[in-house]
C-alpha cells in the first residue's frame, strides 16, 4: 500500500478529531443594504486576502436553473462578511470580485464563477485550493472538511441538511449564518499554512508575498 494514502483523512478518521472551532458570532457580520456595505469601503480597501465561498438556493427539479448566488461569504482572519445579494450588492462587491491583487481564496470555485458570468460579473484573483495537496498523495481535487483535517487534524463538519437549505430566504437561521462563515473563514487558515509550507504555485505565493500576505504557518495560531 502506498504510505501516503494513509494520509488521506477518512470520515471515521475525522470523527476522531476534536471539532474546528470558527469564528464566534460577534465576529460575522451578515450584510443586507448598501448601506451596510459603504459602512466597509475603508475596512475592504486595505484587505488583500480573503476567504471566499457563495451559496444558492438548491433546485431540485431537472432543467431547473440556478438563480444563485443569494449568498456571497468573504472572510479574513479576523472576520466573516455574509452578504446577501442584490444588485447594488453586486455593484458594491464587483472590484473586488476583479481585483487580481485582493486574493479570493476558496474550495470548488468553478461553478461559482460561472454563476457570477451569468450575472455579468468577472472574478479575478480566485485561487481555487482543491487541488493544492499532492505532496499529501491527493491526486484528486478534495474539499474543505478534507483540508482542515489534513493540515489543523480538526473535524470541519458539514451538515447536509444546512447545505441545502433556502439560502434565497430574507432572514436566515443562525445555524446557515454559522455555516457561511465557516465556509469562508476555514479557507483563509488553509491558504496561509499551505503558503507557509510552500505548496502554493509559485505565481500565487510570489503575488502573496508582494502583497505584503504571511507566509507563516498559521497551526499554531489556530491552535490545532
Amino acid at each position: 500500500m502506498d504510505p501516503s494514502k494513509s494520509r488521506q483523512p477518512t470520515i471515521e478518521n475525522h470523527v476522531r478529531y476534536p471539532t474546528f472551532q470558527s469564528l464566534p458570532p460577534e465576529n460575522i457580520i451578515l450584510i443586507k443594504s448598501i448601506e451596510q456595505c459603504q459602512n466597509l469601503t475603508d475596512e475592504f480597501k486595505h484587505a488583500v486576502l480573503f476567504g471566499f465561498d457563495t451559496e444558492s438556493k438548491p433546485t431540485f427539479t431537472k432543467g431547473e436553473i440556478s438563480t444563485g448566488p443569494h449568498l456571497i461569504q468573504l472572510a479574513t482572519l479576523d472576520k466573516a462578511y455574509l452578504f446577501q445579494v442584490s444588485p447594488e450588492i453586486l455593484q458594491f462587491l464587483a472590484p473586488i470580485l476583479a481585483n487580481p491583487k485582493q486574493l479570493k481564496v476558496g474550495f470548488g470555485l468553478k461553478n461559482d464563477a460561472h454563476l457570477f458570468r451569468k450575472k455579468g460579473l468577472e472574478l479575478s484573483g480566485v485561487v481555487d485550493l482543491a487541488k493544492a495537496f499532492k505532496s499529501f498523495g491527493v491526486e484528486h481535487q478534495i474539499g474543505v472538511r478534507n483540508a482542515m483535517a489534513l493540515l489543523f487534524k480538526v473535524d470541519f463538519h458539514k451538515n447536509k441538511k444546512i447545505s441545502t437549505s433556502n439560502w434565497s430566504k430574507k432572514k436566515l437561521s443562525p445555524e446557515q449564518i454559522h455555516y457561511a462563515a465557516a465556509d469562508a473563514y476555514a479557507p483563509v487558515l488553509i491558504f496561509q499554512e499551505l503558503l507557509g509550507l510552500g505548496l502554493i504555485p509559485k505565481n500565487i505565493s510570489t503575488l502573496a508575498l508582494e502583497l505584503g500576505i504571511s507566509a507563516n504557518p498559521v497551526k499554531s495560531q489556530y491552535g490545532a
